[in-house]
């Protein structure tokens, strides 16, 4: 599965593994404390991160579930930084 997550959707992310389930609404608050972000901006990204399927949203209450885990993402992004660095180049 390639995926790629932007460093907003990352922090998303973070939270979510760090604690596990969370109400959008917790999740939220959570990360406007942690970024200052406003609540338009992270149900933005929480819905991308859906749309992605990376996410769960599970009722009633919209829990927001991570669906892959913290070291599927890091093994993604560091299989992306070496082909990045490391591409054969045409003569």
């Amino acid at each position: 599965m390639e995926l790629k997550l932007y460093d907003s959707e990352l922090k998303v992310m973070k939270a979510l593994w760090q604690n596990g389930e969370l109400r959008a609404s917790r999740l939220t608050k959570l990360l406007t404390e942690q970024t200052g972000w406003n609540r338009n901006t992270t149900c933005t990204v929480i819905k991308k991160l859906i749309e992605k399927g990376v996410i769960e949203r599970v009722e009633p209450g919209f829990l927001c579930r991570a669906t892959i885990s913290q070291e599927h993402v890091r093994r993604n992004e560091a299989v992306e930084l070496v082909d990045k660095l490391f591409v054969p180049r045409c003569s």
